[in-house]
């Protein structure tokens, strides 16, 4: 049903809404099945319903994102879950492929304890699992569902892990990684801190665009998980500055 649910999210993110009669033709199981599949991607908050049709959610926050490149970020998120271990505490941050790492713990991992600042991360897999969730308070930021500001240094000071995972909206050769968002960016410098080493989940586009922001996390990433389609010049970058480079 996975692979159902990734062929739904590929066609609705080409045509933006599709009947479920065409889904159903296009993907060779009855619409019984299909408004099955489109259930549990509406009850994620990835799709919306309406009469005899489903369309994406807005674009412009993290549910609606997470449809776009959804097989290579579930890849990434599963090779990101290999990382952690049942028992373990991490941190991780906001952003698409992250939340679908959340997601692919609960399914591979036992007793885990997750320090975010992402109130849509702790909302996304409420239920699945036993984890125990410590969400840093701070400002809200409505579209991306995302704590921010000086209360988020307050509260990551009460932990240090091994891990932590973050997205990131860009990267460049001479900054490094980039955000698209002050505020943001600083609640990423604020968690690292207490980490001792920083996982970047991102597909592998979008390394040929930067953000506004450098993270500046200067030698704290020591991996990066993409697909394998990064471009040769950028894995050559990466290494060169002794980050390990995982593709999915």
């Amino acid at each position: 049903m996975k692979n159902r649910e990734n062929k739904i999210l590929e066609l609705l993110t080409q045509n933006e809404k599709m009947e479920v009669a065409l889904l159903s033709e296009l993907l060779g199981v009855s619409q019984v099945t299909i408004r099955k599949d489109l259930d549990i991607l509406e009850e994620k908050g990835i799709v919306k319903r309406e009469h005899g049709c489903a369309l994406l959610c807005n674009t412009d926050d993290i549910s609606g994102r997470i449809a776009y490149h959804y097989e290579e970020k579930r890849r990434i998120a599963e090779k990101a879950a290999e990382l952690v271990s049942s028992g373990d505490t991490i941190m991780i941050e906001n952003g698409s492929c992250c939340a679908l790492l959340a997601e692919v713990l609960t399914e591979t991992k036992k007793d885990l304890t997750i320090i975010t600042n992402s109130s849509f991360i702790a909302d996304y897999i409420r239920g699945k699992s036993n984890f125990q969730i410590i969400l840093l308070g701070g400002i809200y930021q409505q579209d991306s569902q995302v704590m921010v500001g000086p209360m988020i240094l307050q509260c990551a000071e009460n932990f240090f892990v091994d891990l932590f995972f973050i997205g990131t909206d860009g990267y460049s050769s001479r900054v490094g990684f980039t955000n698209q968002d002050q505020m943001r960016a600083q609640a990423v410098r604020d968690m690292a801190r207490q980490a001792e080493q920083v996982v970047i989940l991102t597909e592998s586009e979008k390394f040929s665009r930067h953000g506004i922001v450098p993270l500046n996390l200067k030698d704290q990433v020591k991996t990066v998980i993409t697909d394998c389609k990064i471009d040769t010049f950028y894995l050559s970058d990466l290494e060169s500055k002794r980050i390990q480079v995982i593709t999915a």
